[in-house]
């Protein structure tokens, strides 16, 4: 848990969403492991990983991509 409070605090540091998905999947693996959970001990890698997923790809539905993305153009000018 401690470790996940460090990720977001460097996430403060760092223009963007990189690591709030990191931190969170922290924090809460870290939770069931305090509450005694004996399946996240043996599984806290694959729940860190599941967590960190889900919070990243909700913050990038909520969010979507900034009117600051690289545009990909289809076709060349000089092209004719």
């Amino acid at each position: 848990m401690v470790g996940g409070r460090l990720i977001g605090i460097v996430q403060i540091l760092v223009p963007g969403f990189v690591f709030l998905g990191f931190a969170a999947g922290a924090v809460v693996t870290g939770g069931l492991i305090w509450l005694g959970s004996r399946r996240a001990c043996r599984s806290s890698l694959p729940v860190f990983a599941l967590v960190s997923l889900g919070v990243w790809l909700a913050m990038r539905r909520v969010f979507g991509l900034s009117q600051a993305s690289v545009k990909v153009w289809g076709r060349d000018i000089n092209d004719n």
